[in-house]
């Protein structure tokens, strides 16, 4: 099985690709159209804004080859919301292939932005991509702009309202938190992905 992770310049990469690694993938960085287009799966990671992160897939044209593939596709923290159609972050048109808009936290007493450390997941449908997952595992956020909840909500989080913490619509998929750094939870919905 081959794995590509699209090289947008997210920090997180590294942590990803070492997260795969345990479970056997060793999955390659690469910027390169036809790799990305002929691997099994596709992981587009990201840490950072939504503004410099299009632009980057942009700089790199790979927006109309990311918004083409048919093989499945997942979007980690910002990559999940680069999938998404448009961000409140810097008024940003994302690649609109998952089709929720990402809006900013809105500021509450007790709830500081950004979200940052560990919270529940609940699931709100069942998908190959939740096997094994237990309601109210914890996983590791690090986030000031989230997805609603709508159609294409595999599982929510609440922090202060709820929101996606996992999407999906097609062969497009989206994990808000990171599962690189969510330990065996994480691992397990990394090794689900890998499953579709």
């Amino acid at each position: 099985m081959s794995v590509v992770l699209v090289d947008a310049g997210g920090t997180n990469i590294g942590s990803v690709r070492y997260a795969l690694q345990r479970l056997g993938v060793d999955a390659s960085l690469t910027a390169d159209a036809s790799q990305i287009r002929s691997a099994d799966k596709v992981i587009l990671p990201g840490v950072g804004a939504a503004s410099p992160g299009m632009a980057r897939l942009r700089e790199l044209q790979l927006v109309d080859v990311i918004r083409s593939l048919t093989q499945p596709v997942l979007g980690v923290c910002l990559g999940m919301q680069l999938l998404c159609t448009h961000s409140e972050e810097s008024d940003t048109d994302c690649l609109g292939v998952i089709p929720a808009d990402v809006s900013r936290f809105r500021e509450a007493p007790g709830f500081c932005v950004p979200h940052m450390g560990w919270n529940r997941l609940s699931s709100a449908a069942k998908h190959p991509l939740l096997k094994n997952l237990e309601e109210g595992d914890w996983a590791y956020f690090v986030h000031s702009y989230a997805v609603p909840i709508g159609n294409y909500t595999l599982a929510s989080t609440d922090y202060g309202s709820g929101f996606s913490s996992i999407i999906a619509s097609g062969n497009f998929h989206g994990m808000q938190f990171h599962p690189e750094r969510s330990a065996s939870v994480g691992a397990k919905l990394l090794k689900n992905f890998l499953e579709l």
